[in-house]
């Protein structure tokens, strides 16, 4: 789940969360169509339903947006793909996979059914408003109004930049035809960043010439495209470098471990000082008990320390673990997922290595020190 989200539902096993920028969008959204679009398109209603009618139409377009990024995550867990959540926020929606797709049909796929989803559900309610199935006006207005942004929401997520439904999908399609998925990411993105820069350049134009307003949102979305597509890259660099690379490559396979009976004086003086570390596991004949780091220690007065055993301070099992055979991607994924800095490395039940950020971090500037990209 986002930080700052707060999960509203459970749909099909997938969580559904809305971040705290929605609540401000939902706002913005629902003053503009109260006190602009619904008023200039059917005059003479009370105020009090224009409202009304736009705070509905608002919560349907959030709506609409669910569906679409229900059927990104449905299609990717058909395809065997996990997804661990779906969130609402500024920009309207993502859906959060553990694990990107191994394939470019499968991209292909879930891909093009979120723009799909959006086309579908602005076909339904054109039908509403075509065959005149709305029980009175306000209803008829919020068809009208959904089947505008459904079309536009699809029009925009299938231009063809990374990371926009259109940019995977181009990207499918290199990846297809290449075989080569780092050089379709790289075209794909570059894509993005043009029509990135190509909302930016036309929000200054229309935050002068025309809208302020406008103009800022145009500006705003250009950046985040810009920025999300060099994100993505950099995603795809990280990957690559952690191919078939094993924890065992990576990890500090001498820990500097400590009992659980030695006091916590010891360990500060003779771990933390002496060694400049910043954690230790706790074991017992090589079994791992636990792990114990500079958080926990703040936890108790320094005069206490020489009295205080390890064990009394330490985080228990279970822990979060990983093997030396395990690949890196896993390892590095856990770690972001958990929020850890570091994470005992553990074989038949025995500690056999620790890693940490640093050793994450000194591999990758060695490896790009020797022009190993």
């Amino acid at each position: 789940m986002m930080k700052g989200s707060l999960r509203v539902a459970r749909i099909a096993g997938i969580d559904i969360g809305i971040h705290y920028t929605w609540i401000l969008i939902f706002m913005l959204i629902t003053w503009s169509l109260a006190a602009g679009y619904f008023p200039v398109d059917y005059p003479g209603w009370a105020e009090w339903l224009y409202w009304l009618t736009a705070a509905v139409a608002s919560l349907l377009l959030f709506v609409s947006v669910l569906i679409h990024e229900l059927a990104h995550s449905l299609v990717a867990r058909s395809r065997g793909l996990p997804v661990k959540s779906i969130n609402l926020f500024l920009l309207g929606g993502v859906s959060n996979l553990e694990t990107e797709p191994e394939k470019p049909g499968v991209e292909f796929a879930v891909a093009i059914v979120g723009p799909l989803a959006s086309i579908a559900i602005a076909g339904v309610f054109w039908a509403v408003e075509y065959f005149k199935l709305a029980p009175f006006e306000s209803a008829e207005a919020i068809a009208r109004y959904l089947v505008v942004v459904n079309v536009l929401l699809a029009a925009f997520n299938i231009l063809p930049g990374f990371p926009l439904d259109g940019g995977r999908v181009l990207r499918a399609i290199i990846w297809g035809a290449t075989n080569n998925l780092k050089k379709a990411t790289n075209i794909a993105t570059i894509t993005g960043q043009v029509f990135g820069w190509i909302m930016i350049a036309a929000g200054v134009f229309m935050a002068l010439v025309v809208d302020l307003i406008s103009g800022i949102w145009f500006v705003f979305i250009g950046w985040f495209l810009n920025s999300s597509a060099e994100a993505s890259r950099r995603e795809l660099e990280l990957r690559s470098l952690w191919l078939n690379v094993r924890v065992a490559s990576v990890m500090n396979d001498r820990p500097e471990s400590i009992g659980p009976g030695e006091a916590v004086d010891k360990l500060v003086n003779e771990i933390y000082l002496r060694r400049g570390l910043r954690y230790a596991p706790v074991a017992e004949e090589g079994r791992l008990l636990g792990i114990v780091t500079l958080a926990d220690i703040k936890k108790i007065p320094m005069g206490e320390w020489k009295n205080t055993p390890v064990s009394s301070i330490m985080t228990r099992q279970p822990l979060k673990v990983v093997s030396p055979s395990d690949d890196m991607r896993t390892a590095v994924q856990l770690m972001a997922e958990n929020g850890l800095d570091q994470i005992p490395v553990v074989a038949n039940d025995r500690i056999v290595g620790m890693l940490g950020r640093a050793d994450i971090i000194r591999y990758v500037q060695v490896h790009h020190e020797l022009g190993r990209r």
